[in-house]
C-alpha cells in the first residue's frame, strides 16, 4: 500500500485524537460555565429573598449551623454574584476561571449543605450542581477553549 492509499473499511484511524472524548469533556466544560451562571443568578434572587422578608423562609427544625436570614442573604448574594462571574469566565476560555471555578463550587456545596434547613429540596439540588460542576472542571483540565 502507498501512503496516500487509504485504509481498509474498518481499519480504526491511528493518526487523529478520539474527538468524541473531547467533545463531550468540552460540552460538560461548557454546560458548566451554564450552570455557574444560572445557579449564580438563582442564588442572588435567593438572598433578595431572604434580604427582602423575615418570613420568606421557614426554618424546618433545629439544625447546628445558625444564621440571621439577613446573614444568609448577604452571603448568597456575595456567592451567587462571585459564581455568576467565573462562569462567564470559564464560557471566556479565562485561565484564572477554572481553579477559580472548582473553589467556588466547592464553596457553595458547602453553604448549600448548611442552607438545608430553609429549603432542603433546592439546597440538594445546588449540592449536585456544584458536585457536576466540579467534576466537569476538574476532568477537562489543560482544555481552554472560548465559547463566547
Amino acid at each position: 500500500m502507498s501512503s496516500t492509499t487509504p485504509p481498509p473499511a474498518g481499519t480504526p484511524r491511528t493518526d487523529r485524537p478520539d474527538h468524541r472524548r473531547d467533545s463531550w469533556i468540552t460540552g460538560g466544560t461548557v454546560f458548566a460555565g451554564v450552570l455557574m451562571i444560572v445557579s449564580g443568578v438563582l442564588s442572588v434572587l435567593n438572598g433578595i429573598a431572604a434580604l427582602a422578608k423575615d418570613d420568606v423562609y421557614a426554618r424546618v427544625g433545629d439544625y447546628v449551623f445558625g444564621f440571621s436570614l439577613t446573614s444568609w442573604g448577604w452571603i448568597h448574594i456575595v456567592l451567587g454574584v462571585l459564581v455568576a462571574i467565573v462562569g462567564y469566565g470559564i464560557l471566556k476560555g479565562a485561565d484564572w476561571a477554572r481553579a477559580t471555578g472548582v473553589g467556588l463550587a466547592a464553596l457553595s456545596v458547602v453553604l448549600n449543605f448548611m442552607w438545608l434547613p430553609y429549603l432542603p429540596l433546592w439546597a440538594l439540588i445546588s449540592i449536585a450542581i456544584g458536585i457536576f460542576v466540579i467534576w466537569a472542571l476538574c476532568s477537562g483540565a489543560g482544555r481552554e477553549e472560548r465559547v463566547l
